[in-house]
């Protein structure tokens, strides 16, 4: 153990400090990648940026039903997936009708333009299943992608531009369940979102907030004439918004399946829009044509008397969650109160430790060596949690070394920002679905197109190639290489059957999201609403943080004491998540965003 110990020590992930300068007349392409918009503070590292801005909190109320359920970021489409599986659908038709209509009434957060991964148990063969939508780089794309004049351009320069996007794949991962897994027609699916696109819906409070504060998204033409009136103004709370290319697009959807998506019209017209940004991107009608979704193994893992389910890399989300259970295992966390000092110490240590791991370790496993195994090896996790000390912080934890890598690889310091959505579906035959898909930034690439926006997911690649120390870094571009992603959709079981299912969005912090409600649910003995009602509080491997205006505030002083650097902020999670319990389903839904969960 203390040879190990030494090995650990004096190794540090090295966080880069992301600095961001105003646009003042840029006047040619070189200037825009080298510039960007004031954010609040000049400086921020690569995990600590939220990908959305908190808009409030609403009623906290739980959900119970009998037979079905669903639980999603939107009235509008829980209820199109509730209905859906009041008629006999599956639990994959009801992820679908939920997801399109997310595309037209969350379009800040997820859509057909993006991506996702879906965590699945499918009660007739009781088997788990993984599925990979992941959007991919380009067949053109080079590691130097985000690099001008030898260093990494400015991130928020590289969002707002072509080169952000990357081949979209949720369609294709859904056309996929549907053709295993779906029992209504396809194009049935269609018809809530088609139906709302064509006669409106009503502007969210969120989605007006998210609006006013964006500035991007206004300088994009196509984007501010459906966002905006003729004045620029962001559409008021209540205006029934439609979406008439949305619909069009959706209809040859539901005709001729994901094929209309991947090449075509739309195709044709996605290329086009990318190539045609001032920053202009280099996407291709063959990248589209040529995308396929992915089936993996799932990643599961025991933890105590259950077992935990996610998505396995190039999603990072469940590993790092499952890497943070374990080692909290060996702490006494589950018999401290969720508010003291304590709890919040041990959680944020474990969080640090598997942060650090991630940020060395996780890219698509198709490049790279991921070492899944080893990272949740019993021993090697107590190893890890053996660096935990009870009264005092590590600070900055330094990653691990389980299989003799670490000397080799650079760091990923790029931020992370997934502009993201969470839906879980339990059908009446049992079989559960949670599926959390994103644009990635709020808004994504801002690329509007026949109705719908763009990803810019290829800024999830780290946008240096090589550390500081010039090691190569795993999650690095590649042509063909879908990013690291954060994504924790999330099954637990327990004797073998399904026992809770959630997921959120809320870029690396989804980690801590998800970690937080899935501690309080199995360790603490809370309700899933209770749960996700709790203030949200955790580390990425550089501050403590404290959701801002809770009751945790109390601890902030001791956790100085410990050694903490602490911040109490905004920490707008979104979690979505169904219980399935002896006597019904028990829905919850974060009241900290728009979602809801219903069933029958």
């Amino acid at each position: 153990m203390n040879s190990v110990q030494a090995q650990f020590k004096g190794l540090l992930v090295a966080v880069a400090l992301l600095c961001v300068w105003p646009i003042t007349q840029a006047t040619d392409v070189s200037d825009l990648l080298l510039r960007g918009d004031p954010e609040p503070g000049s400086v921020q590292a690569k995990e600590d940026i939220q990908p959305e801005i908190a808009t409030g909190r609403g009623r906290s109320q739980a959900a119970y039903a009998d037979h079905y359920m669903v639980s999603s970021a939107n009235p509008l489409a829980t209820q199109a997936g509730v209905d859906v599986l009041a008629e006999g659908g599956s639990a994959a038709d009801a992820i679908i009708a939920a997801q399109l209509v997310l595309t037209l009434v969350e379009p800040q957060s997820s859509g057909i333009g993006g991506g996702a991964f879906l965590i699945g148990y499918d009660a007739a063969t009781q088997k788990v299943q993984a599925y990979d939508g992941r959007e991919t780089a380009p067949a053109a794309a080079r590691s130097n992608r985000f690099m001008l004049a030898g260093k990494a351009i400015d991130f928020k320069s590289a969002v707002n531009s072509g080169l952000s996007v990357g081949t979209p794949g949720v369609l294709r991962m859904l056309e996929q369940i549907h053709n295993e897994q779906g029992k209504l027609p396809w194009a049935r699916l269609f018809e809530p979102a088609i139906g709302l696109a064509e006669q409106g819906f009503a502007v969210s409070p969120r989605l007006h907030d998210m609006l006013v504060n964006d500035v991007e998204l206004r300088r994009q033409k196509a984007s501010a004439a459906y966002f905006y009136d003729d004045k620029g103004h962001a559409w008021p709370v209540g205006h029934v918004l439609k979406n008439p290319a949305l619909a069009q697009t959706l209809r040859e959807l539901a005709d001729q399946g994901a094929d209309a998506f991947y090449s075509g019209r739309i195709a044709g017209h996605i290329v086009d829009a990318v190539a045609a940004h001032v920053v202009p991107g280099d996407l291709s009608l063959n990248d589209l044509a040529a995308y396929q979704a992915q089936e993996r193994e799932p990643l599961c893992a025991p933890y105590k008397v259950y077992v935990l389910c996610g998505a396995p890399p190039p999603s990072s989300g469940p590993l790092a969650i499952i890497q943070m259970l374990t080692i909290l295992s060996h702490t006494p966390i589950a018999t401290l109160s969720p508010e003291s000092a304590g709890a919040v110490h041990y959680f944020s240590e474990a969080g640090r430790l598997a942060f650090a791991d991630r940020a060395v370790y996780v890219a698509d496993p198709a490049f790279a060596n991921v070492p899944v195994q080893a990272l949740l090896d019993p021993q090697y996790l107590s190893l890890r949690a053996d660096l935990i000390l009870p009264r005092r912080s590590i600070g900055r934890a330094p990653p691990g070394d389980p299989i003799g890598m670490l000397a080799v690889l650079g760091a990923d310091t790029s931020p992370e920002l997934p502009s993201t959505t969470h839906v879980v579906a339990v059908d009446k035959d049992g079989d559960v679905m949670s599926m959390t898909s994103s644009v990635e930034s709020a808004f994504g690439s801002k690329i509007f197109v026949d109705g719908f926006l763009l990803n810019n997911q290829l800024t999830d690649f780290s946008l240096s190639d090589v550390d500081a120390d010039n090691n190569p870094v795993l999650n690095r571009v590649e042509p063909g290489k879908r990013p690291r992603s954060s994504m924790s959709p999330m099954l637990v079981l327990k004797d073998g059957k399904p026992y809770m299912a959630l997921g959120s969005p809320g870029g690396a912090a989804i980690v801590n999201y998800v970690a937080k409600v899935l501690l309080g649910v199995l360790d603490w003995n809370m309700t899933l609403q209770e749960a996700i009602d709790f203030p949200n509080f955790g580390s990425r491997n550089r501050y403590t943080d404290l959701e801002r205006s809770t009751s945790l505030r109390g601890v902030a002083d001791e956790l100085r004491a410990m050694g903490h650097d602490v911040r109490q902020i905004d920490f707008p999670s979104g979690v979505q998540g169904i219980r399935l319990l002896p006597d019904g389903l028990e829905g919850g839904a974060d009241p900290r965003r728009e979602g809801v969960a219903a069933g029958g």
